[in-house]
């Protein structure tokens, strides 16, 4: 029971630190006691700080905490110093440099035995991929699913910048030194990007004069979605030049300008398993070239059936850090 405890709060407290910090998995194993500091604003209140050494980069970077952050500290600062005494002090062994640390106070270090060392990163890749399995077998989303140190920092990178966070900011708290590296982790969905720019647009608009903006007419409007009647076909819609013939002669399975409904995935699932039935009689008759013709169609359909379901998924809705309440 006592490991399965301590296992159990370990792969707790890794999630809890990557998923609220954005650090990476080698700065992880290198937090110590030392990390945590305080900073107090010009109006009196005390934020807390989790100062992060270099790692990738070489420069120091601090992170205020997040309450959820500033909980998962506490409880690893709580479980170390549970017996009344101070972190104990221990070496880690930095596996790239090849060398071994001064000892100091880390806070991910355990009690294996007789010896006590700090979690290596390969504990912790252990430890999210052991978590998948386990949250699999009451949760098929999860069947075949690992998360990576990486993955976390992507999300939090994501969530940030997505909120509202200036990108700059972002990639200081990341510790990028190129404003595109934080682009590169940060996933923006369409909405957001409509969304965010309607807000721009909103707030120009209240600080200046109204008779400089002009609203769009109801004329102007129904030309407007006049334009996209006739495109609309059974799966989706056709992108191609408004008051352009079909090029492709509806064959809009194949045809790359079909943007596919997410409603209509399970048309797809029909038109796939229709497709495997016709192979399957090709087959049976010979009929090569017919079986060349339905895998390009097949190719073709999957690839919808991926895009359309990554257009059904929406972002998760994160909300903001609020205290614990006790």
């Amino acid at each position: 029971m006592t490991t399965a405890e301590d296992i159990a709060f370990w792969e707790w407290a890794t999630v809890e630190l990557l998923r609220h910090s954005g650090i990476r998995v080698e700065e992880l194993t290198e937090l110590t006691h030392l990390s945590i500091r305080q900073y107090q604003r010009p109006n009196g209140e005390v934020i807390a700080l989790l100062v992060v050494t270099p790692s990738k980069s070489d420069r120091e970077r601090v992170i205020p905490m997040s309450a959820e952050l500033f909980h998962a500290i506490a409880q690893i600062v709580r479980r170390q110093t549970r017996d009344g005494k101070p972190i104990p002090l221990v070496s880690r062994y930095d596996p790239h440099e090849k060398t071994w640390s001064e000892p100091m106070p880390f806070l991910l270090q355990r009690q294996i035995g007789t010896i006590r060392g700090v979690m290596a990163t390969g504990t912790v890749l252990k430890m999210l991929r052991r978590t998948c399995e386990k949250i699999a077998e009451t949760n098929e989303a999860f069947i075949g699913l690992t998360f990576t140190p990486h993955d976390f920092r992507r999300l939090f990178a994501t969530e940030v910048v997505n909120g509202g966070l200036p990108i700059h900011i972002g990639a200081a708290l990341l510790g990028h030194l190129n404003l595109q590296t934080t682009q590169g982790y940060v996933a923006v969905f369409a909405e957001d990007v409509v969304q965010h720019y309607q807000e721009f647009l909103n707030h120009r608009r209240a600080l200046r004069p109204e008779g400089e903006y002009v609203d769009v007419t109801p004329e102007e409007w129904g030309e407007f979605e006049e334009q996209f009647d006739k495109r609309k076909v059974e799966l989706g819609n056709c992108a191609r030049p408004y008051g352009s013939p079909c090029q492709h002669e509806h064959a809009c399975i194949r045809c790359p300008m079909l943007q596919v409904n997410p409603k209509m995935l399970t048309r797809l699932a029909e038109l796939e398993e229709d497709l495997l039935q016709r192979r399957q009689r090709a087959e049976t008759e010979g009929w090569l070239g017919e079986i060349d013709g339905i895998d390009l169609t097949l190719t073709f359909l999957r690839t919808k059936q991926a895009d359309a379901a990554r257009t059904a998924r929406r972002p998760v809705d994160l909300g903001l850090p609020r205290p614990r309440t006790p």
